[in-house]
């Protein structure tokens, strides 16, 4: 099994890139966030999911073990496949992710495009144990400091406010003051504007 991979990236696609290593170039399925890291025509190293199928042979890649490691979870995950797990990945941070599931919260995970709440709700309860027991480095329970405007939005939306107003009165709460503001605070003021 291919478990990383070293070398020059030659190409790039909406989910896939080509890396060469020393004359032979492998196609590997990657999500947004990855690809965004990714600078073409430079040296690359990949964490590699080798998935060897009937008449396959699959390649994901990552930039970090983090996002390896919760794309091996989500497709233990029956009815999730590894095009449903880059998908997740595309859509939320692995610490976002793992506050969704502790917190039990459906609706940020059917948030994510193509995930509807049965989806959601198999992930709930599938992968909660497995999410509670690790800790890579800045996972933790809570989401990762530095993300006010996604805790802002996210609290806004368990509230029961649609996404895109959410995102509206969170950009004018934060605007700047993001070091200035506790979660507390912004959730009361995002409130009075909402209320407007």
């Amino acid at each position: 099994m291919i478990a990383s991979l070293r070398g020059t990236l030659v190409s790039r696609g909406f989910n896939r890139v080509i890396v060469d290593v020393q004359g032979v170039g492998y196609d590997v399925a990657v999500s947004l966030p990855t690809l965004e890291m990714l600078t073409e025509n430079g040296e690359v190293f990949l964490h590699i999911h080798t998935s060897v199928r009937e008449n396959a042979l699959e390649l994901y890649g990552f930039t970090d073990q983090q996002e390896k490691t919760l794309f091996e979870m989500l497709i233990g995950v029956s009815g999730i496949g590894p095009r449903s797990a880059l998908t997740i990945l595309s859509g939320i941070s692995p610490e976002r992710f793992q506050h969704a599931v502790i917190q039990g919260d459906v609706r940020r995970l059917t948030a994510i495009p193509g995930i509807g709440k049965k989806s959601a709700e198999r992930m709930l309860l599938e992968l909660k144990e497995k999410i509670q027991k690790i800790s890579f480095g800045n996972w933790g329970s809570a989401p990762t400091p530095g993300s006010l405007e996604e805790d802002l939005v996210s609290s806004l939306v368990n509230l029961g406010y649609r996404e895109k107003d959410a995102a509206a009165a969170a950009r004018k709460v934060i605007n700047g003051n993001e070091q200035a503001l506790s979660l507390t605070q912004a959730v009361k003021m995002a409130l009075k504007q909402l209320m407007k």
